[in-house]
């Protein structure tokens, strides 16, 4: 058997301190996971239990440039931690969740602001908003065996060298645990997948020219260029 046409390539990320690739499965979002950025986009944060939404493995951008994408005037920068499985499961238990979780990464949810925006209002999905071409910028993978499992430090983004957003990991309401808990209770989690874990307050539209830099304590830092 061959197939009709050449299947795209693995999309995948580079692991620091080797030669090897991490192969991505499956992204998963997380929404609204830190208080204060709950109440900047109009929501209560003690009456929502956790959500998610995916993006697509094609959307990782790995080269560090982020083009505006069309039929949208704002486009907003939502930095995340980002947890990278290397086993998975369904209904994994809480206390054992980080097990399955092989290193971290610093990432972007670049989010159609506008068009989300009308998706709620219709009651649509978000994919327009969120799963369009290189929505996902995203460094490479620290291991675990070097950085340890990352339950507090520093979160923060700036822009053109202006701190946007500046907040610290110990602010999620939902840990990674919980996270991967909740998440197998719904999907097969697999080896290969991302779980982008949401998002401090001060999120805002870019803007062409925008050179974006994100930092998680322990990680090597994110930069990416707007063009």
């Amino acid at each position: 058997m061959t197939y009709l046409f050449d299947p795209p390539p693995q999309a995948a990320l580079p692991v620091a301190g080797s030669d090897k690739l991490f192969p991505v499965h499956r992204i998963y979002c997380v929404g609204r996971n830190y208080a204060e950025h709950t109440r900047e986009m109009g929501h209560d944060p003690d009456k929502e239990p956790p959500f998610f939404f995916q993006k697509n493995p094609d959307c990782l951008v790995t080269d560090g440039v982020f083009p505006y994408p069309a039929a949208s005037e704002d486009v907003h920068w939502e930095l995340e931690l980002v947890a990278a499985l290397h086993s998975g499961g369904v209904d994994i238990a809480e206390a054992d969740a980080l097990s399955h979780v092989c290193g971290y990464a610093v990432g972007l949810d670049m989010t159609r602001r506008d068009l989300q925006g009308v998706a709620k209002k219709l009651g649509r999905p978000w994919e327009v908003g969120k799963a369009f071409e290189k929505s996902a910028p995203c460094t490479g993978i620290t291991p675990v065996a070097t950085c340890g499992h990352l339950e507090r430090g520093r979160i923060w983004l700036a822009v053109n060298g202006e701190k946007r957003q500046d907040s610290v990991l110990e602010k999620m309401i939902w840990s990674i645990p919980q996270q991967i808990a909740y998440l197998s209770s719904l999907f097969e989690l697999r080896a290969g997948d991302l779980i982008f874990t949401g998002t401090p307050e001060g999120v805002s539209a870019c803007k062409r020219g925008d050179v974006l830099v994100g930092h998680v304590d322990g990680l090597q830092e994110l930069e990416v260029r707007v063009v």
